[in-house]
């Protein structure tokens, strides 16, 4: 069994209520310090403070998605929300300001401390009390999306499934069976169309007077800064989806002529992506979440065993929820538990192909977590996306030649890996998709509904619309955004996909290279957390942080060569 690290500020029990915190928030805010080492364990009581204060939201968040119809435990969630984070903002500020203006915080050690100080720097640069309340309102607003699709389901022969579950017979051979599938899916989200409209354009209306308030034209420039992209500019992502529609839209447009002609049809339609075009059944590599989680452990034992020995640890200490059921939060994630040193994973498994890769996915997260436990400050673990991604997308990939585990029929493997490439290419137009709908949502922020749904059709038609026929669906296109959490939970936060898609090639490339180095430079990577700039952990990696028109190709090409050698 695990446990929280023991405590050495505040008391083991803590009662997460601001009448207990405010002392000793007050107490590092008039704290004398007269030294470096005094500094250092100044940094170190507050990151104490922080980790309780983080594992405990943690468990709001994880229990209120387990369970989205739960009154008690949206409102268990909603106050953090509304009583507890708006008092910690303006001290978080003062403890900020307190830090940087120490005549010490200079003389720490430069190599150490410097992503930490420039985060600090950079969070006091956009605060603005008057956002405090807002960030609340945008708090409680944003898990309206979950209570409205935690609660979508449809019938199907005289059965109730949640949607993760229907969309398994979105692979079904029989092509009359997977449009009415898809028509029902459809439809059901078609019904809060309106009601999720009216949702962002009040997100949209918060997140932008959050940016003019902070001094921003708008709120993607001030998202570029409240993410700490240091790295690369609005611009450098425009450059990035013309790298990806230059070089994969033409590979995946290939592959959907290929699937058409297999499949003996005039055209493509929205319910023909996800069939198996061997004309087999749908592939099947668990029939339980109890067996995804053994067969997980197994295959990342393959892998290393410190690796299967970490989802081991979740699962005796039952950090698991990975079956779909009505009234679960949609999606999957990898909560990292701050205080504890593991991570919760939440999914929605229906038993299909698309639930090992999530598995495999979050289970990269899962291990990047662990890796980074015992780092000196909490704040080293909060890795930039384009880092957590490239741990658990990576993961996706590595884990491949180890999928006999779920595969005992050799050409189910070959399937199962050759679908996974694709996917694998698929990702990347619709990351540049779902960024550019954001820069243009945000850039253009009196926008109407209908002038939003205009830009997203033109959007989304340029990279290739899924390659389908849409004809005859219109509304369902036009709506098609709605269903990625991202765009209305955590606003711009989808470019670092893309961007450690392509880092995750790399990296399998050097492992299957040489296994042992790879995942050796993989794991040496994740152990730094964030105490090294994004492109030191890529190079640690033995990788580039680089997603230029160049490097796009050629491991793009890479990938394809990998496809054509699974015969």
């Amino acid at each position: 069994m695990i446990h929280k690290k023991q405590r050495k500020y505040i008391p083991a029990e803590l009662e997460i209520k601001w009448e207990v915190l405010e002392p000793f928030y007050s107490e590092l805010l008039n704290r004398p310090i007269n030294s470096v080492e005094e500094l250092e364990k100044w940094l170190q009581d507050r990151s104490e403070l922080e980790a309780a204060l983080e594992e405990d939201f943690a468990w709001r968040y994880i229990r209120m998605t387990c369970d989205t119809a739960s009154e008690e435990l949206l409102q268990k969630f909603q106050y953090f929300a509304t009583e507890i984070e708006p008092q910690i903002a303006p001290y978080n500020n003062k403890l900020n300001e307190k830090f940087v203006a120490s005549p010490y915080a200079e003389k720490l050690d430069g190599e150490k401390f410097f992503i930490y100080l420039r985060g600090i720097k950079t969070a006091l640069e956009i605060f603005r009390e008057q956002n405090i309340p807002i960030f609340t309102e945008i708090q409680v607003e944003q898990q309206k999306y979950q209570s409205i699709t935690g609660a979508m389901s449809v019938h199907m022969d005289d059965k109730e499934f949640t949607l993760e579950q229907a969309a398994v017979f979105l692979k079904d051979l029989d092509r009359n069976k997977r449009q009415a599938t898809w028509e029902k899916i459809t439809a059901r989200r078609l019904q809060e169309k309106d009601k999720l409209n009216d949702l962002y354009n009040h997100l949209r209306g918060l997140r932008h007077q959050v940016a003019i308030n902070a001094g921003f034209e708008n709120f993607r420039d001030y998202m570029f800064k409240a993410l700490g992209r240091f790295d690369y500019t609005p611009q450098d992502c425009y450059h990035f989806h013309e790298a990806i529609e230059k070089e994969i839209v033409p590979i995946l447009r290939e592959q959907a002529e290929k699937r058409k002609q297999t499949l003996g049809l005039d055209r493509l339609k929205p319910w023909d992506t996800e069939v198996d075009t061997s004309g087999k059944p749908a592939l099947k590599p668990f029939n339980t979440g109890e067996e995804l989680i053994e067969k997980s452990i197994q295959c990342f034992t393959n892998i290393g065993h410190y690796l299967g020995e970490r989802l081991e640890i979740m699962k005796e200490n039952g950090l698991f929820d990975v079956e779909s059921r009505k009234g679960k939060a949609p999606g999957g994630y990898n909560y990292p538990l701050a205080e504890t040193g593991a991570p919760f994973i939440f999914m929605n498994s229906a038993g299909g192909m698309r639930d090992l890769t999530t598995m495999v996915h979050e289970g990269g997260h899962a291990v990047h977590t662990f890796l980074t436990a015992d780092l000196e400050l909490n704040d080293f673990k909060h890795c930039p996306s384009e880092v957590a991604e490239l741990a658990s997308m990576s993961m996706e990939l590595m884990s491949m030649d180890n999928w006999d585990v779920y595969f005992k029929d050799e050409a189910e493997l070959k399937r199962a890996k050759k679908d996974q490439l694709l996917d694998v290419l698929k990702t990347l137009p619709w990351v540049a998709v779902i960024d550019q709908f954001q820069h243009w949502i945000y850039t253009n922020p009196g926008h109407t509904t209908d002038e939003r749904t205009e830009a997203w059709l033109k959007i989304f038609d340029r990279f290739g619309a899924n390659f389908v026929d849409w004809s005859e669906h219109t509304e369902a296109k036009q709506n098609l955004w709605q269903k990625q959490l991202h765009v209305f939970e955590i606003p711009f936060y989808y470019i670092e996909y893309g961007m450690a898609q392509l880092g995750a090639i790399a990296v399998w490339k050097n492992y299957k290279e040489n296994p042992e180095k790879g995942l050796e430079q993989y794991l040496a990577a994740l152990k730094l957390g964030y105490t090294k700039t994004i492109g030191e952990i890529y190079e640690t990696a033995g990788i580039k942080f680089d997603f230029s028109a160049a490097y796009v190709k050629e491991l793009a090409q890479f990938v394809k060569a990998e496809m054509d050698k699974i015969n």
